[in-house]
C-alpha cells in the first residue's frame, strides 16, 4: 500500500540524500525561473497539467494512491459512525416487541439477542431530534475544521476528529441510559468531532494530489462515505438481532479507535516528510504543485473571498445540489410509502442501489475526468463545468418525470436511483474545485461550502414537508419542481462564474493583501 518494506540504514541514508539532491535542483531552477522574470498567469496554471510525468505515475504501490486508500477507509469509517444510530435507533425504539419492553427497562428475554438490551419509549418527535442534533454540531466546526487543518495540517485533525468520534461512538449506550438530553449531547459533539474531516481531507490533498490525478484520487476516497453507509446499513442490523443494539457502537467505536492508530503511523503531511517515498515521485508531487504555494497562515483574505465570483459559484452550487441530494435522501422513502405505497423492505436490492451506484459513480467519474485532462480534451475549467453539467441538470430532469410517470412504482424507483447515481458526477465537478481556484485554502473553503450545504440539508426536508402538507399528489410535484430548478439556477450561476485557475488572492505573494 506504502511501498511497505524495511530498508536497511544505508538504504535510508541514500535516498535521503538523493531526496536532498532532488530538492535542492528544485530550489535552484525556482531562483534562476524568478531572476528571469516569472511566466504569464495562464501558462503558470497550465504547466502543471502538460509537464511529463514519471513513469510511476499509474503505480498502484505508489504513495498517494496508499493515501488514497487509507482516506477511502478513513471516510468509510466515520460514515459507519455517523449514521449507526440512525439504524440502532430502530431496535432502541421497539415498542411492539411482544414482551412489552419500554422506558429504559432492560429487555432481558428478548429472542435472538446475546444480551439485555433496553429498549426506550422516545416518540417519533424525540427520535427526530436526537439525529437531528449531529448535524447541528456538524456544520460548526466545519470552516474551523478547514482553518485548523491549514495551520497545524490535515493528519493531525483528521485523525484526532475520528479518534473523538469513535471514542464518542462507544459511550452511546451510556448516555441513552443518562437519558434523551444526554444523547442529544453527545450527538451534536459527534457532530462537532467529524465536521472537520472533510476540511482536513482537502488540505492533505492539496499537498499530495498531482493536478492531472487530483480528481481519480479524491473521488476513490470519497467513495468510502457511500460504502460505508451502505456497509453500516447491512451489518448493523445483524449486529442487532445477534448482540443487541448496544454492540452495534461497540464495534464500530472499537474498530475506529484501532483504525486511528493505522491513521497515525501511515499518514504523513505531506510528501517532502515522508520517508519511504521514492525519489522520483517525491520529484513528480512537489514539482508539479509547486505553483500553488505553502498553506496558508493565520491571516485569511476574508475580503477578497467574499468578492470572488469563482467561489461565489461553488458555493452556489454546491447548495442547490445538496439540496437535491438531501431532499432525494431524506424524504424519498416517504414518496415511495405514500404516493407509490412501494416497501423498500421487500427489495433490498433497491434499497441498496442508491448508495452502491453513488459510489462507483464517483471513481467512474474520477477517472474519466482525469483521463479528459491528460488527453488535453478539455481545460480544468471546462472539465468541472461538464462533469457538474451532468451531474446537476440530469438528476433534475429525472425529477420533473417523476410527477408523469403515473403510478409505474418501478420506473419511479429507477428514475430516482439513477437521480442519486448520476448527482455523484459532481465528484469530479464542483466537488473538488476548490482545490483548482484556492489550493492553499482548500480545506478552510470546503468548509465554508459544506456549511451551506449542510443548511440545504437542514432546509429542504421542511421545504418538502409545508408543501406535501397542504396536499399529498401536488405538494410532491412542487416539491420535485423545485428542486429542480433551485439545480438549474445553480448550474447555470456556475457555468456563467465558475474557474480553474488559481485566484489572485490565493497566490502566495498576495495571500497577506
Amino acid at each position: 500500500m506504502f511501498e511497505i518494506c524495511f530498508p536497511t540504514g544505508l538504504d535510508v541514508i541514500l535516498r535521503r540524500s538523493r531526496q536532498q539532491h532532488c530538492r535542492q535542483e528544485r530550489m535552484q531552477r525556482h531562483t534562476d525561473n524568478a531572476q528571469a522574470g516569472e511566466e504569464p498567469e495562464a501558462k503558470q496554471d497550465e504547466a502543471p497539467l502538460l509537464a511529463e510525468q514519471p513513469s510511476s505515475r499509474t503505480g498502484l504501490c505508489s504513495t498517494r494512491c496508499g493515501l488514497t486508500l487509507v482516506l477511502h477507509i478513513s471516510l468509510f469509517m466515520a460514515y459507519a459512525l455517523r449514521v449507526s444510530l440512525s439504524i440502532a435507533i430502530v431496535a432502541m425504539t421497539n415498542s411492539s416487541h411482544p414482551y412489552g419492553c419500554s422506558g429504559s427497562a432492560p429487555c432481558s428475554s428478548y429472542p435472538g439477542f446475546a444480551q439485555d438490551a433496553p429498549v426506550y419509549s422516545w416518540s417519533a418527535e424525540t427520535q427526530g431530534i436526537i439525529l437531528s442534533s449531529f448535524f447541528y454540531g456538524y456544520g460548526l466546526t466545519q470552516a474551523l475544521g478547514g482553518y485548523c487543518s491549514g495551520l497545524f495540517g490535515g493528519k493531525p485533525i483528521l485523525g484526532s476528529g475520528l479518534l473523538l468520534s469513535s471514542v464518542l461512538t462507544l459511550l452511546v449506550p451510556r448516555a441513552a441510559e443518562l437519558g434523551v438530553s444526554f444523547l442529544i449531547g453527545l450527538q451534536v459533539l459527534l457532530g462537532l468531532a467529524e465536521g472537520v474531516i472533510f476540511p482536513a481531507q482537502y488540505t492533505l490533498w492539496a499537498k499530495w494530489a498531482p493536478p492531472l490525478e487530483r480528481s481519480r484520487l479524491m473521488n476513490i476516497a470519497d467513495a468510502g462515505c457511500t460504502f460505508g453507509t451502505f456497509f453500516a446499513l447491512l451489518v448493523a442490523g445483524i449486529i442487532c438481532q445477534s448482540l443487541g443494539w448496544p454492540f452495534v457502537f461497540y464495534i464500530f467505536g472499537a474498530v475506529g479507535c484501532a483504525w486511528c492508530l493505522c491513521w497515525f503511523l501511515l499518514v504523513y503531511e505531506d510528501p517532502a516528510h515522508h520517508p519511504w517515498i521514492s525519489a522520483g515521485e517525491q520529484e513528480y508531487i512537489m514539482s508539479s504543485l509547486a505553483h500553488q504555494g505553502s498553506s496558508h497562515g493565520h491571516s485569511l483574505p476574508l475580503v477578497a473571498m467574499a468578492k470572488s465570483l469563482p467561489l461565489w459559484a461553488i458555493t452556489i452550487a454546491c447548495f442547490c445540489t445538496d439540496w437535491l441530494f438531501y431532499m432525494l435522501l431524506t424524504s424519498m422513502p416517504t414518496f415511495m410509502s405514500t404516493v407509490l405505497h412501494f416497501d423498500l423492505r421487500e427489495n433490498g436490492l433497491l434499497s441498496s442501489m442508491p448508495y452502491v451506484g453513488n459510489g462507483l459513480g464517483h471513481i467512474l467519474a474520477g477517472l474519466l475526468a482525469d483521463f479528459l485532462l491528460a488527453r488535453r480534451v478539455l481545460g480544468t475549467a471546462a472539465i468541472r463545468k461538464l462533469f457538474s453539467a451532468l451531474g446537476m441538470l440530469l438528476p433534475a430532469a429525472f425529477l420533473v418525470a417523476v410527477p408523469y410517470i403515473g403510478c409505474s412504482s418501478t420506473v419511479v424507483v429507477v428514475l430516482l436511483t439513477l437521480a442519486l447515481t448520476i448527482i455523484s458526477l459532481t465528484g469530479a465537478g464542483i466537488n473538488i474545485n476548490h482545490i483548482d481556484i484556492a489550493p492553499r485554502y482548500a480545506g478552510f473553503l470546503l468548509g465554508i461550502t459544506n456549511t451551506f450545504g449542510i443548511v440545504a440539508g437542514i432546509i429542504a426536508p421542511t421545504a418538502v414537508g409545508l408543501l406535501v402538507g397542504q396536499d399529498l399528489q401536488t405538494g410532491w410535484r412542487n416539491a420535485f419542481f423545485v428542486s429542480a430548478a433551485l439545480n438549474l439556477f445553480g448550474l447555470i450561476f456556475y457555468i456563467a462564474f465558475g474557474s480553474g485557475t488559481i485566484q489572485d488572492w490565493a497566490r502566495e505573494d498576495t495571500a497577506g493583501q
